[in-house]
């Protein structure tokens, strides 16, 4: 099974790499990074972000079997790049799977893969991923014919393991979330907007507006 993980410039990191740490895993798979470009991409904490390399370009690797394009503040210029629109769309018409981690779900908006779907995303980005057709929802993990959404960051984890779950059984999955030890016990219960503070709400809906519309 050929997995393909889109890796581009000011992404989120934990999008990408939660989902590599369980698919990695999955027996008898390849998980290759893709680009537009090759090289090394800078994920989105600017001076301090991680380097994430594309060993390949998107055309050399036509048909995946699994697509996994990860969000960040990155994909709205990603939106824009026809080449990779062109290419995402290509690779959905043969996937077994199609996927997305939080923003990433408005670049599959974006190919016009989400008309009429139900889809999640960053709780910010759920009305942006309307103006897409999409039917947003605030699922962490939404399961639409073959596409599969997993909601803000670290709900790329849940997504990936759900989809393990359901091309090689409970038991892998389950022995990949022990092997990389995925117990969640946070310290605080703020993971959702209707739990947290409401300063940290507004704070963050406030700072957020202009990276998802390019509108201030």
């Amino acid at each position: 099974m050929d997995i393909a993980i889109v890796a581009y410039e000011n992404m989120a990191a934990l999008d990408a790499i939660g989902p590599f740490e369980v698919f990695a895993n999955l027996p008898d798979a390849t998980v290759t990074w893709v680009g537009v470009d090759v090289g090394v991409k800078r994920t989105e904490e600017g001076k301090n972000g991680a380097g994430i390399n594309a060993d390949v370009a998107i055309e050399e690797l036509p048909h995946p079997d699994i697509v996994v394009v990860p969000g960040g503040h990155g994909e709205q210029a990603l939106r824009k790049n026809e080449r990779f629109l062109a290419w995402l769309r290509a690779a959905h018409e043969t996937s077994q799977w199609t996927t997305s981690v939080c923003t990433g779900s408005l670049l599959l908006g974006a190919a016009g893969l989400l008309e009429g779907k139900r889809a999640t995303s960053h709780w910010l980005a759920l009305d942006e991923l309307a103006k897409f057709g999409a039917e947003p929802t605030s699922e962490r993990v939404v399961i639409d014919g073959k596409i599969v959404t997993g909601a803000g960051v670290s709900a790329g984890i849940d997504m990936a393991l759900t989809l393990t779950g359901m091309i090689a059984g409970d038991i892998v999955a389950q022995t990949i979330q022990l092997g990389i030890e995925y117990d969640p016990q946070p310290p605080f219960d703020a993971g959702a907007p209707h739990k947290a503070p409401e300063f940290a709400v507004n704070y963050l809906r406030d700072s957020s507006r202009f990276l998802l519309t390019g509108q201030k």
